[in-house]
């Protein structure tokens, strides 16, 4: 299984007024044709805007300041708006966190998916509607043909969801990034979302990038996890390599801070003791070391190199070092 998407040393920094806030430092992963990957990690760590400067899609003050994005062997980057536009879309599609606010409340649901058809595929307007008609029935909208004359105000939050899921696939993209699709749904809709994203994986063998918080998505979903924070990639392996063997602080707390459901024993939140950092003025050393209990000289001083804990794993944590004190998880949750 080839690679789809090759990200190598990507750095996205945004120039404000207040000067120059480096949003994305330095990341590299990849991603396989039909495979999924979470990324994960709390507000503010970049998983957004990795993401946004994959689709070149920043707003005026960002820029991509180095590094490359190689998507179906083109590197992205260097090419011109217009060739971005026939990529995205088309290739490469987002559904966005807001379906309410990305789906044109003036605009029936009909004329906002046959435009994507027409633009990108070159369909009539009978053929695209047909198409249209049959996306949402595969994503389980009832009685599409009537849903198709509807606004977007006449869906709930789960059909306007699956709305956008049905325009970004429509299409056929090799690429599907979806950034907190299940936010603010109710848990009966994110599990029918998921399902319906692991179906179309399936039968399309689309590859998914899947931006959330909730680690319990990522469990259900994805082969490969990437942890974010302060704009790095600090620890990345398998599903069962991160909820079974992770090697970082930051992942530890990501697990420790939500609820686990299989537990015979009655087991206490850990909270992340303080705040993420300034992204404006980054810490030189492991983003981390200011928030973590186990954080060296080394840790504030010096950024930590990945570690390879095996084929498929990696940990940006001084911890890894052979010279280092043996620290372990205090508690372990399995998938």
């Amino acid at each position: 299984m080839d690679n789809l998407l090759e990200i190598k040393d990507l750095s996205t920094s945004f120039f404000t007024h207040v000067g120059e806030v480096k949003a994305v430092r330095n990341i590299s992963f990849d991603l396989k044709r039909g495979e999924a990957i979470g990324i994960v990690g709390e507000s503010g760590s970049g998983k957004s805007v990795t993401m946004f400067s994959v689709m070149r899609l920043l707003v005026e003050t960002g820029k991509i300041v180095n590094g490359s994005v190689v998507f179906d062997g083109r590197d992205i980057v260097s090419l011109k708006e217009k060739e971005m536009k026939e990529i995205r879309g088309n290739n490469i599609s987002m559904i966005f966190q807001d379906p309410m606010t990305s789906l044109n409340p003036v605009l029936r649901i009909e004329t906002q998916m046959v435009e994507a058809l027409r633009l990108h595929k070159g369909l009539g307007k009978e053929e695209a509607r047909k198409v249209s008609i049959d996306m949402l029935r595969l994503v389980g909208i009832p009685s599409p043909e009537k849903r198709m004359k509807q606004y977007p105000h006449e869906f709930s939050g789960g059909m306007r969801q699956r709305v956008m899921i049905a325009m970004a696939l429509s299409c056929q993209p090799k690429l599907l990034i979806a950034d907190e699709p299940t936010t603010a749904l109710d848990v009966t809709i994110q599990a029918q979302i998921l399902e319906i994203l692991n179906d179309l994986r399936e039968k399309l063998n689309t590859s998914i990038i899947l931006i959330t918080h909730d680690l319990g998505i990522v469990a259900d979903i994805c082969d490969k996890v990437n942890v974010m924070y302060g704009g790095c990639i600090v620890e990345k392996g398998t599903t069962r390599d991160i909820f079974n063997n992770s090697k970082h602080p930051y992942t530890w707390g990501l697990l420790d801070s939500v609820p686990n459901p299989k537990t015979l024993t009655k087991e206490r939140l850990k909270p992340i003791e303080g705040q993420p950092p300034d992204l404006l003025n980054p810490p030189k050393g492991c983003p981390f070391a200011p928030r973590c209990k186990f954080a060296m000289e080394v840790c504030l001083q010096k950024m930590p190199e990945e570690f390879k804990i095996s084929d498929t794993q990696r940990s940006a944590c001084w911890l890894n070092h052979p010279l280092a004190p043996k620290v372990e998880r205090s508690t372990k949750r399995g998938v």
